[in-house]
């Protein structure tokens, strides 16, 4: 095999022990990275529905802060990670745009968690990710992407969003399969953590 080619450019077979599979989402803004921390993470090849961006969208799509930005998620991107030789984990990135928004709700169903992820230049682009989350009841975490030049401190980024306390709040760099790995084990920690005070609570 080629030394460049990626080992997820290989087709990976689920594992026929494989019994249950957990679903997250990442949702957030146009342009936050939600495809790349998918690609970044995933053990396989992920399945895109990106294409290219066209004057269609001139007036429609907010491309303030990502004028760069030549295509986009138009359905969902879908990764997946083994976790052991029984549980897997999907992975579903969410479309950023505000006219491909009623689909978030179907992308919810049967989530275990979300992460929502966060551009700073653009942080009012979150509000409707955790509006929706909360009004499903969806347990998640914010994760701030990194897109260098100045930031806002985590305390600042907390207060913007009105973030509860009990909302874990951390840094990535989506393009870093190992960031990225973070911010899942971040939420995975969360969830786990909710789940063992549902039980201690009379």
């Amino acid at each position: 095999m080629d030394s460049r080619t990626s080992d997820r450019d290989v087709r990976t077979p689920l594992r026929s022990t494989a019994e249950n599979g957990l679903k997250i989402v990442i949702v957030g803004g146009f342009g936050v990275g939600k495809t790349t921390m998918v690609r970044s993470v995933s053990e396989i090849r992920p399945l895109s529905t990106e294409e290219t961006m066209t004057r269609a969208g001139v007036g429609i799509d907010d491309a303030a802060g990502v004028q760069d930005k030549t295509t986009t998620t138009v359905a969902f991107d879908f990764g997946r990670i083994s976790l052991n030789d029984e549980m897997v984990l999907y992975l579903f990135g969410a479309p950023g745009q505000e006219r491909f928004w009623f689909l978030w709700d179907q992308l919810f169903a049967g989530t275990l968690g979300a992460v929502v992820l966060v551009d700073t230049r653009r942080l009012a682009d979150s509000w409707y990710a955790i509006d929706r989350l909360e009004h499903h009841g969806t347990p998640f975490i914010v994760a701030r992407n990194d897109f260098g030049g100045p930031q806002h401190t985590l305390e600042q980024v907390r207060d913007a969003l009105d973030l509860s306390p009990e909302v874990p709040l951390v840094d990535c760099d989506a393009r870093s399969r190992d960031s990225s790995k973070a911010v899942l084990i971040a939420l995975v920690e969360h969830l786990h953590a909710l789940s063992s005070a549902r039980e201690t609570t009379p």
